[in-house]
């Protein structure tokens, strides 16, 4: 697991604030902010994203319905359409697409989690809130 997955993972989770995920994705490099927007689009399929995603993804990510990437994603087949997205390259276009992406991955990370992990599992991003926690804890008292 990398930083990046943390991150990602995290934010998914509201585990990390998104205006402070804006701050590092823009932070990235053209080629790495591509990189991150594949690694979100692949992800969110892993996570089975659908269609109905879509329009909670564009609430949850506080775009603007009329901005491409909003169009994007509740236009048609949720797998091209994130594809889509994830390709846009102009650079504010590229931020929109990075809130929508996190999104739809927490939209449909949150189904997975009800639907197949509610007894436990062992995916590791499933255990950032526990890891979270603990290390605030350890932290709090100035133990180590």
């Amino acid at each position: 697991m990398s930083e990046r997955d943390v991150i990602l993972n995290e934010l998914a989770q509201g585990l990390r604030p998104m205006a402070q995920g804006v701050e590092w994705f823009d932070g990235l490099g053209s080629e790495e902010q591509s990189e991150v927007l594949r690694f979100l689009c692949h992800h969110c399929g892993q996570a089975r994203a659908v269609e109905e995603d879509g329009p909670e993804a564009v609430r949850r990510s506080g775009l603007r319905p009329t901005y491409t990437p909003a169009v994007l994603i509740t236009r048609g087949r949720i797998d091209e359409q994130l594809g889509k997205v994830a390709g846009l390259t102009p650079v504010d276009e590229r931020r929109k697409a990075f809130r929508l992406l996190v999104a739809v991955l927490a939209i449909a990370d949150e189904r997975r989690r009800r639907r197949f992990c509610s007894g436990g599992c062992g995916h590791w991003w499933h255990q950032l809130a526990g890891a979270d926690a603990a290390a605030r804890s350890v932290g709090s008292d100035g133990a180590s």
